[in-house]
Formats: C-alpha cells, structure tokens, sequence
C-alpha cells in the first residue's frame, strides 16, 4: 500500500518560476503522505520556440532544475518522477526526458519520448514536436518498492504496442505525465487512459499540465489515477477548484463584515470589488470538462461576490446610522 501524488501545473517559459512552484506542490504532497510524487510533462519549460529551448535546456548534468529536484528527494526520502523537462543532448538536439529520483537522491532511470506530436488541428493549432526533440527509442521500466513502473509521456498514450511492452515486462503501474491540448483532451484524454489501463491491466497515473499558458496554449488538465478495473481513483477538477476558492472568499467576506474597522466607517470605495469581479481571470478553472462549464461558474461566481457586496453595504449603512457608543453597546 502506498499513496501517489500527481502534481497539476500551469507552466510557462521561466524555470525559476516553474521550480518555485513544483517545490511547493511537491512538498505539499509529501506532507500529505505522498510516497511516489508525479509531475506533468514540460515541468520545467512550456514553450514551442525552438531557439529558447536550446537556450534554456540544460544537459544531465550539471543541470539546476534536476539538482534542486534531487535535494528534495533526498531530504524527504521519497521517490519523485519529473514527468518531462527539455535536456540538451547537443548544440541542435533535445530529448523531452521523464527523470526518475529515488529516496537517496540519485537518478534511478530515465525516458525519452518515444512518438512525437506532430499535429495539426486546425489553421491555428499546430505541432511538430520532431522538429524539437529526439525521438526516443528505448522502452524503460523502474523498479519501485511496489511493484514496476513502466514509461510513456502524453502522446505515446495513442500508441498501445509501447504499453503492451511494458505490461509484458512486468509493469503493472504506467506513468503518462502529459501536456495535453484543450482541443484534443475533451474528446480523448479520458478513454484513451482507461483503454491502457484495460488493456495492460494496470494502474495508470497521468499529471496533466493545465489552464491557459502564457502563450495562449490551452492545455486539458484533469489529472488521473486509474485503476485496473476503470476506478478514477483521483480526479482534480475545476469544481473541486471552484467550491475551494468559494469557501475561502466566505470566511474571507465573513471576517471583514465583523472586523472593527468598520466601527467608525461612513465611507468606503468599493471600486477594488467591482475591479476584481471584472478582471477575475477563470483560465485558472479551464481544467473543467467543457470550457462551456466557465459560463455558469462565472454567473455563480458573480453571484456570490455581489452577495459579498450587499452585506458590506447594508453593514456600512446601519454603521453609518449608529454612533461608536450604540455599536460598543
């Protein structure tokens, strides 16, 4: 028996900012029991311009991000799968590698894709990942405590041969950490991880990247732990989000109603609330199984906020009417 953590992100172009953040869910997952840590695919760096790609990759060794990643590893005696990063092969070449740590902090295997994403789905959506990276050509299995972990990031997951392999080699627990896109994610993500955990009869566990990037990629999200028999043993969703973010602004609203400062108030600018209800950026939510489901968490969204701004009105006036005296009393 163990617990497996897969880490959601939105990442974007910066490592440092990208490192900051999965070292926070990571040690969020540790200090929820965590036993295996997965994150998505393009952990370190989301882009799809080649020349900052080569930039910024950096090779196995000597390498930041994977270095900080083994520090913690080894801190916490855990094993953490960093579901993809770009790692420099040569001036010219790249792998997107998966990089297994153990409890002691060394690599305990590596994977580099094998089937690149070379897609167009529409006049304005296109990929040609072959263009980028190295195509992979080894399946990989890892010996956990548990049992064997096999191999596969995001596109690999359309091809069953490679998950057959795996399965015949003795893998009863498949990773696919992926960068899905919104696009082809909410008309296949889910079957396609169900029909490898049918067919191989194994548990899959699929970190999925999420949100709106700073490119304006859509990726799908929803990461995954299924189970041989087709349990969605975990499913992060943009309700589970939503309800989240709702309760927080409650107790938050709650608070400020019956703080003092409002005692002595006649006046007050509400002009941050209407701000923040315009601006308010639901790409945060774009995790849900249909973008269509953003429409109706904004109106309920809104709806709450002006709930929130109709007791601080009514608070504010009945305040205004009382002296400090009546209030005290």
């Amino acid at each position: 028996m163990f617990n497996v953590s897969c880490i959601q992100l939105t990442s974007d172009n910066n490592v440092f900012s990208n490192l900051e953040k999965t070292t926070d869910l990571i040690i969020n997952s540790i200090k929820k029991k965590a036993d295996l840590i997965i994150t998505p695919e393009n952990t370190s760096l989301f882009t799809l311009d080649h020349s900052e790609l080569l930039e910024k990759a950096e090779q196995m060794n000597n390498n930041f991000f994977l270095e900080s990643i083994s520090r913690i590893s080894k801190s916490y005696k855990k094993w953490i799968l960093i579901g993809s990063l770009p790692i420099k092969l040569s001036k010219k070449l790249l792998a997107n590698r998966s990089v297994l740590f153990n409890p002691n902090g060394k690599i305990a295997n590596y994977y580099d894709k094998i089937h690149m994403f070379d897609v167009k789905l529409s006049n304005k959506e296109k990929y040609e990942e072959s263009k980028k990276f190295l195509a992979g050509k080894k399946k990989i299995i890892a010996k956990l405590p548990w049992g064997l972990l096999g191999f596969s990031i995001c596109y690999d997951v359309r091809f069953p041969n490679l998950y057959r392999e795996l399965a015949k080699k003795g893998a009863i627990f498949i990773t696919v950490p992926s960068a899905f896109t919104k696009t082809t994610g909410e008309k296949h993500w889910h079957t396609l991880l169900k029909a490898r955990a049918i067919e191989n009869f194994s548990y899959v566990f699929a970190a999925a990247q999420t949100g709106k990037h700073y490119n304006d990629r859509l990726t799908y999200g929803h990461s995954l732990i299924i189970s041989p028999d087709l349990s969605s043993l975990v499913k992060y969703t943009a309700l589970a989000s939503f309800i989240n973010l709702l309760s927080k602004l409650f107790f938050l609203s709650q608070s400020l109603i019956s703080s003092s400062i409002f005692h002595n108030l006649r006046l007050i600018d509400l002009s941050f609330l209407y701000n923040f209800i315009i601006d308010f950026d639901f790409s945060i939510f774009s995790d849900a199984v249909s973008f269509k489901e953003l429409s109706s968490f904004k109106i309920i969204f809104l709806l709450f906020l002006s709930l929130i701004l109709f007791f601080f009105i009514s608070r504010i006036e009945i305040l205004s009417n009382n002296s400090p005296a009546d209030i005290s009393e």
